[in-house]
């Protein structure tokens, strides 16, 4: 701190100290002169010297070689209230312990976007001409001019993942000339329309017109292995593909199939599943394959970036903004948890059900009727806590959820009913999205309600249909017209399937009308089972989701 800046002072008029911050790791951690903090920079720091200093402090900011564990945050006493690790993950600190100590753990994941898009890019550039392949036989003085690449202009890239990655991706073929085409259920088609990027409906709608393919998604359950052999053999002879996002979301093993079968051109990789990879891994030896050691937020410019981006994030954090690259979220306390515990595990089922009927919503209205033990709204950031998980790479929690539903165009309403028909309390969640059919516009909207028993969640309402279901594990939700048969004809269907029903319930708008069903398995079903119970003559519509 210089001499110039003062120091913010105390009711009393004297000066209060200045909160310290310690960044033990090597980065560029730009101006450290900050009124009011006092920021140390200490690069490299051993172990030994970070568990004798750090109780001094009021945060520490880390990269990825300083262990944050149970040892190094109980040496840190009751002062330290902010940890920051510079860049995308933080698997070396101990976020459940951290939590649990009340310690709010921020990231700067946004800093590396520009570098990870564009190595991205230099892949997809340096698989369509052969890049790795000349140069091997080069150094082994063999001058192939022979060999034939490919141009990117007029071809088409398509895109898994029109976030901010995928979005600087798109930008950048569209300088060179190339058609884009993107598939990703959460983002609004105001984002597409704006960037002027083409929607493609399904996965494979997008696998069977791309030239090119890349992925930029977060690696969850939902896209782990989403690339086999099968959307693999999809896309045209002589595609080229590239992962530069995470390992796994490509299966590795069909990626060597298709380039030793001949049917990819070429391929590029950044990632593995497991990192750095063994002597004897396939990729290190599989055809026209070009590979990089997960360098997407290695460039100079990437790293001063995050050092800057993340000493900003804590000093803000100190002064109590939080919302900006918090991956925890610290406890309610013991009161609210106590009266809302179930109420909070209902609103972030609820949002988790509709992400999955609804994705890319642009309205959601969260509804409360009857009496609540206390005020309900953190309700309302637990709805949007599901809704937007598995959907971006910022870790949604109670305390960034709103921002990143703010960041997503997400208008977001709530009502209060005195009463409610049925039960003492109920939570009531809607999402909506305006669409395009056969062109007229209109609202798309999607319903789900719950309320809590002692302190378990249960689905009370789909749509307009009363049921009663716990919403765990596979939920089959099925609508059908009021007759009888269609049950049974379902039922028999899974049992050839040796599919389990855990539980079932019932509704109904009206005797002979349209009904509901829902069916809670045991087991995930495939994309050709669920179309396989579209198909039954006594099923008008079907939906998995995962509770």
């Amino acid at each position: 701190m210089t001499d110039q800046q003062t120091l913010p002072a105390r009711q009393d008029g004297t000066q209060a100290p200045p909160l310290r911050v310690l960044i033990c790791d090597e980065m560029n951690p730009g101006d450290l002169n900050h009124e009011g903090f006092q920021v140390d920079y200490e690069g490299n720091l051993d172990r030994a010297e970070t568990l004798r200093r750090l109780p001094e402090y009021d945060a520490l900011i880390t990269r990825s070689r300083t262990r944050v564990d149970r040892e190094l945050i109980d040496a840190a006493g009751p002062r330290l209230k902010v940890i920051g690790r510079g860049g995308v993950g933080v698997d070396n600190i101990d976020l459940d312990y951290a939590s649990l100590k009340g310690l709010l753990v921020l990231n700067a994941p946004e800093s590396n976007n520009v570098s990870a898009a564009e190595l991205a890019v230099m892949h997809l550039m340096a698989a369509a001409r052969g890049l790795t392949r000349s140069d091997r036989k080069t150094r082994a003085g063999d001058w192939d001019r022979k060999f034939l690449g490919l141009e990117l202009k007029d071809r088409t890239l398509g895109i898994v993942g029109l976030g901010r990655i995928g979005s600087i991706v798109a930008d950048r073929a569209q300088g060179l000339r190339m058609r884009v085409i993107a598939f990703d259920p959460y983002v609004p088609d105001s984002k597409f329309g704006r960037l002027d990027v083409e929607r493609a409906a399904t996965l494979d709608e997008l696998l069977d017109r791309a030239d090119f393919l890349t992925v930029h998604t977060p690696l969850t359950d939902e896209t782990r292995g989403m690339i086999g052999a099968r959307e693999l053999a999809r896309l045209h002879k002589d595609a080229v593909v590239v992962n530069a996002a995470r390992g796994g979301i490509i299966d590795e093993a069909a990626l060597v199939g298709a380039l030793e079968s001949g049917h990819l051109f070429a391929a590029g990789v950044d990632v593995f599943v497991d990192e750095p990879p063994a002597p004897d891994h396939l990729f290190l030896h599989a055809p026209n394959l070009g590979i990089t050691a997960h360098l997407g937020a290695n460039t100079r410019e990437a790293q001063e970036r995050v050092g800057a981006e993340i000493v900003s994030r804590v000093l803000d954090a100190l002064h109590g903004d939080v919302s900006k690259g918090a991956v925890n979220a610290p406890a309610l306390d013991p009161k609210t948890l106590e009266q809302l515990g179930g109420y909070l595990q209902l609103g972030e089922k609820l949002g988790r059900i509709l992400a999955q009927l609804l994705p890319a919503a642009q309205d959601v209205q969260v509804t409360f009727r009857g009496e609540f033990p206390t005020d309900p709204t953190p309700v309302v950031t637990s709805v949007l806590v599901g809704y937007l998980q598995g959907s971006t790479e910022d870790h949604p929690n109670m305390i960034n959820a709103r921002a990143l539903a703010k960041e997503r165009g997400l208008n977001v309403g709530v009502r209060e009913e005195p009463d409610s028909p049925d039960y003492v309390s109920e939570v009531v969640v809607s999402v909506s999205r305006r669409v395009q059919e056969n062109g007229q516009e209109r609202t798309r909207t999607r319903t789900v309600g719950g309320t809590v028993f002692g302190r378990r969640p249960r689905l009370t309402r789909l749509r307009d249909y009363r049921v009663e279901v716990e919403p765990e594990g596979y939920i089959l939700i099925a609508s059908n017209q009021d007759k009888p048969g269609a049950v049974a004809k379902l039922s028999n269907l899974l049992g050839t399937w040796g599919v389990n029903i855990a539980g079932m319930a019932l509704g109904r708008a009206e005797k002979g009308g349209q009904a509901l069903f829902t069916l809670t398995l045991d087991d995930n079903l495939t994309p050709e089972q669920l179309q396989a119970i579209r198909d039954l003559d006594v099923i008008d519509s079907a939906y998995l989701v995962k509770g």
